[in-house]
């Protein structure tokens, strides 16, 4: 008789019993302790479990108000949104569904609005913390971020947005939001200190700056706000695609005028 086999799997964040009668379907599915489907399928929220996967230990009342601000001003970036646009790209092109988000992550990883700022971002709060005179020291002399066989160098503080004016009031609006829901003192500071900041770097605040502090107060590390900074805004980009491949390219945004097509 051959030695019986048993895999392992090494997690901390998931447990499963089998089924008497069938050892690979689960009799019950823990989260960190928690029973999955007989207790946070009845009792937490969609924000809680999120921040219990990520963080493995549920969150205070603050933490769970702060993400849960923090999903709903990211969950749809709008149109003008690279990536929205690459999926709603995608879409009206008649690509698959799969292709028009997998084209939503792809764009919306990078150093311009997307998660990899957000990374580096969260850790110029790691470095700075609330000191003003670190910020403008890491913002006016950018130290030299990793990876550079994967990613472009930086070409503007992250966190700012290298072609705004002034701060958007939508991104005001969010970053007072979450300074009042959060408790948290780093999204305090940062609503204290946005002009300068602003003048350190020479633009405004921008979503992934609000979106770094809000990680930050939340206890993630830069790889943990870059994933989850990935997943909350992937329904905006979801709707859009959807919503363009039904009105077709004759009514894709921005281009209507200039778009022609020879006979």
């Amino acid at each position: 008789m051959p030695e019986e086999f048993t895999e392992t799997i090494e997690t901390k964040i998931w447990c499963e019993t089998p089924e008497p009668d069938n050892p690979f379907a689960a009799a019950k599915c823990y989260c960190c302790g928690y029973d999955v489907y007989g207790d946070l399928l009845k009792n937490a929220s969609y924000i809680d479990y999120l921040y219990l996967l990520f963080k493995q230990q549920q969150p205070t009342p603050e933490q769970s108000a702060l993400l849960q601000g923090l999903a709903i001003a990211l969950a749809n970036p709008g149109p003008r949104d690279h990536s929205v646009r690459a999926a709603m790209s995608a879409g009206v092109g008649g690509s698959t569904h799969a292709s028009a988000m997998i084209a939503a992550i792809a764009v919306g990883a990078g150093n311009l609005g997307g998660s990899r700022e957000v990374f580096h971002a969260l850790e110029y709060w790691q470095q700075c913390q609330n000191s003003l005179e670190l910020w403008e020291q890491m913002i006016k002399q950018p130290p030299e971020l990793g990876r550079e066989d994967v990613w472009l160098p930086m070409e503007h503080a992250p966190g700012f947005d290298p072609n705004g004016v002034t701060c958007p009031t939508p991104v005001k609006e969010t970053l007072a939001h979450l300074a009042d829901v959060g408790k948290g003192t780093n999204l305090q500071w940062l609503k204290a200190n946005r002009a300068a900041l602003e003048e350190f770097a020479g633009c405004p605040l921008a979503f992934s700056g609000v979106a770094a502090a809000a990680f930050y107060d939340l206890e993630f590390l830069p790889e943990q706000a870059e994933m989850l900074f990935l997943l909350l805004r992937l329904p905006g980009a979801a709707v859009h695609s959807l919503e363009q491949e039904r009105l077709g390219w004759r009514k894709y945004p921005f281009f209507a005028n200039g778009f022609k097509l020879n006979p």
